[in-house]
């Protein structure tokens, strides 16, 4: 009895029904939208394993001035002046909702500002999507309670980038003391670090 054409025809079978399951899947992420939460998920697991921790205050010589010239609005319809911010550490961070290395950093960021409660340092999160509604929505979904900010004037050049997320530490002396392109964990000793340095020039400004 020749049975080695049956155990193929088996294999084939598990392999057809294998393949339809794995495009099963592809199709529900797909039709549901979830294929950004997936993306930020799967990159979101490659944060945990510090390929993107390390954090350094770019020399005084390279840094940048930062431009205050710029104007925030909150979800909740106020304003805010980056002006009115000078003299303060600012940790700004522009993202989307669509942006999967955006979506898989934002936990950390969310843990960062929890654990560094401090009024010399402010974060800002500023959002690039255009729909009000879809930032709302996700922000409430998650449960973060990290300032939430759209831009509410044309952003200075000085903060200008080609991709997101991106993000900015101003000095409280008006310098970009750091900038990173790209996804990164920024709940790490290191960084906090570099706050705290950065805290330190405000208090003995004072």
């Amino acid at each position: 009895m020749n049975i080695k054409p049956i155990k193929k025809e088996k294999s084939t079978k598990r392999e057809i029904i294998e393949l339809g399951i794995i495009i099963g899947i592809f199709a529900f992420i797909f039709l549901t939208g979830l294929q950004t939460e997936v993306a930020g998920f799967l990159q979101r697991a490659v944060l945990q394993t510090g390929i993107h921790n390390s954090h350094d205050e770019i020399p005084n010589d390279e840094q940048d001035n930062a431009d205050y010239n710029f104007k925030l609005i909150g979800l909740d319809g106020s304003y805010l002046e980056l002006e009115d911010l000078k003299g303060k550490v600012i940790f700004m961070n522009f993202w989307a909702t669509w942006c999967p290395p955006c979506i898989a950093e934002i936990p950390n960021i969310q843990e960062l500002y929890d654990n560094t409660r401090n009024e010399n340092i402010v974060f800002l999160m500023v959002s690039t999507d255009k729909n009000e509604a879809k930032i709302r929505k996700f922000i409430e979904k998650k449960g973060y309670t990290i300032p939430i900010y759209r831009p509410a004037s044309v952003r200075p050049e000085v903060f200008s980038s080609n991709s997101i997320p991106t993000t900015f530490v101003i000095s409280p002396e008006g310098k970009i003391a750091y900038k990173n392109i790209g996804i990164a964990n920024y709940n790490t000793d290191s960084f906090k670090e570099l706050l705290g340095n950065l805290n330190n020039k405000y208090q003995g400004a004072l």
